[in-house]
C-alpha cells in the first residue's frame, strides 16, 4: 500500500470537485480523504493499491466535469496512519 498526498490546483472549488473526487477514490476503493483550501485548491490523502492509486491520479488530472485543472502537485507520504474509508473533510 502507498500513500500519495496531493494538492489541486485551477477551478477546482465551487465545481462539486470533492464530491466527484469523493465518489472515483471510493469506485477504486481507496481511502483517505479531500479538502478545500484556503487559496482555492483542493488538498487531498490517497491511501491504497499503487496501481490504483496511480489510475486515480490520472483521473485527477482531470478532474470533474466542470473542473479545469491546472496543477497537480503530488508528494509520497510514509505514515502508519490507516483510513476506514474516503471522506470529505471541512
Amino acid at each position: 500500500m502507498i500513500i500519495k498526498h496531493v494538492v489541486v490546483k485551477g477551478r477546482v472549488q465551487g465545481v462539486f470537485f470533492r464530491d466527484y473526487t469523493r465518489k472515483q477514490a471510493l469506485q477504486f476503493n481507496l481511502t483517505g480523504w479531500v479538502r478545500n483550501l484556503s487559496d482555492g485548491s483542493v488538498e487531498a490523502l490517497f491511501c491504497g493499491d499503487e496501481k490504483i492509486v496511480s489510475d486515480m491520479l490520472s483521473w485527477l488530472k482531470r478532474g470533474s466535469p466542470q473542473s479545469r485543472v491546472d496543477s497537480v502537485h503530488i508528494n509520497d507520504i510514509h505514515s502508519d496512519e490507516s483510513f476506514s474509508t474516503f471522506n470529505i473533510r471541512y
